[in-house]
């Protein structure tokens, strides 16, 4: 379940101006409990579930007035705000830690633009290969710190954690240092080497496409 955001809450439904005008915005993140549906109506970019609403994208909490009506609570993206990985999109990830069902990761790139703020994403067990899933074993396929291709498939259920997979061929580890800290090469899908010690790594690794070549 989202985390609450009472205070926000608060914010975004009561004391605001008066009808037809529209309170300041104030940032929030996907997945980020807004208010009850008894105190507002849900607009533009958010949902509703069990009673509250819900933002169903990163960008500012808008609350606009009716008259004699509850006030619309909507989530928009302002003309400066900056790239934010939607469903779909090839990001450049960081792996920051790892256990037996997932790898959590850091986004740092939508395609080929850097994103101003980190957003946080997982890489689920079944989610890493599209063959043999029941063979796949995380620490075979990612190590932490390693740099890794991946395709947003959900905005997920937790605040801002978005679910990846990397289960194409042009997906999967781009950039992986081997324990004595050098920079490895790919050597099949599933190894790289270091080029000092010659000693191998299992990896998922990504075929990289030419776009991506400079991350």
């Amino acid at each position: 379940m989202p985390r609450s955001r009472s205070a926000g809450s608060e914010r975004c439904v009561r004391g605001g101006p008066g009808p037809g005008l529209r309170q300041p915005l104030s940032p929030c993140v996907a997945g980020e409990r807004l208010c009850s549906t008894e105190e507002a109506t849900a607009g533009s970019g958010t949902y509703t579930r069990h009673g509250f609403i819900f933002s169903s994208l990163a960008g500012c909490l808008e609350r606009k007035n009716e008259d004699n009506e509850l006030p619309v609570v909507s989530v928009v993206r302002d003309s400066e705000s900056q790239l934010l990985p939607n469903v779909g999109a090839v990001v450049t990830c960081k792996v920051c830690s790892i256990n037996s069902r997932f790898a959590k990761i850091h986004i740092l790139y939508v395609g080929s633009t850097p994103l101003k703020s980190t957003f946080r994403g997982t890489i689920r067990k079944e989610d890493i290969r599209a063959t043999e899933k029941d063979k796949v074993e995380v620490y075979k396929s990612f190590r932490p710190s390693d740099i890794v291709l991946a395709k947003v498939i959900s905005l997920g259920d937790a605040q801002s954690n978005y679910l990846l997979s990397t289960a194409e061929n042009e997906l999967g580890v781009v950039v992986a240092r081997s324990e004595a800290g050098v920079q490895m090469v790919p050597i099949s899908w599933c190894e790289m080497q270091c080029p000092r010690t010659h000693t191998k790594e299992f990896r998922k690794v990504a075929r990289v496409q030419p776009q991506f070549l400079q991350t």
